[in-house]
């Protein structure tokens, strides 16, 4: 099973990569009417969280920039950024090796209970760690989506 587990994070994470790899990266900050948030906000979001629910809910250090939970966490918008956000190189790196580190961290710990049980902001809670990892599989195709109706309504306007 937990090899069926992986594979389908791979495969989720290709439709993502290859999303980011047909999105030109000029128009990755624009935030069309009816939106919080850009593309670019969003492949950061989905590499925070990813994160998050993979390694920082078991207490262990996230392998990420500092700067992507102040840009990228749950509630950030691009409106309140004060620095430069990273290039779509730099996520698309992330989001690449990411795949690999979760596999090798997570192989025969899918059961393995968090250290303290969370509650996303959906009221989920997760009290292991594959319950997190699963949901991010959905967390992360929601933004798929979300990242496909930007860019639709950017040609639109």
């Amino acid at each position: 099973m937990e090899q069926l587990i992986f594979h389908h994070m791979e495969t989720v994470r290709r439709i993502t990569e290859q999303t980011m790899m047909n999105i030109p990266e000029d128009i990755s900050d624009t935030i069309p009417n009816g939106f919080n948030n850009n593309i670019r906000w969003n492949f950061g979001h989905i590499t925070f969280i990813q994160e998050k629910l993979v390694f920082g809910l078991l207490d262990n250090e996230m392998n990420i920039p500092k700067d992507y939970e102040q840009l990228f966490g749950a509630g950030t918008k691009p409106v309140d950024w004060e620095e430069i956000p990273p290039s779509f190189s730099e996520i698309a790196d992330i989001l690449t090796e990411q795949k690999t580190r979760i596999k090798n961290f997570l192989h025969g710990r899918l059961h393995e209970k968090l250290p303290t049980p969370f509650t996303n902001r959906r009221g989920i809670t997760f009290y292991t760690v594959g319950e997190a990892f699963l949901f991010s599989f959905y967390h992360e195709a929601s933004h798929i989506e979300t990242i496909n109706r930007l860019y639709r309504s950017i040609f639109s306007d």
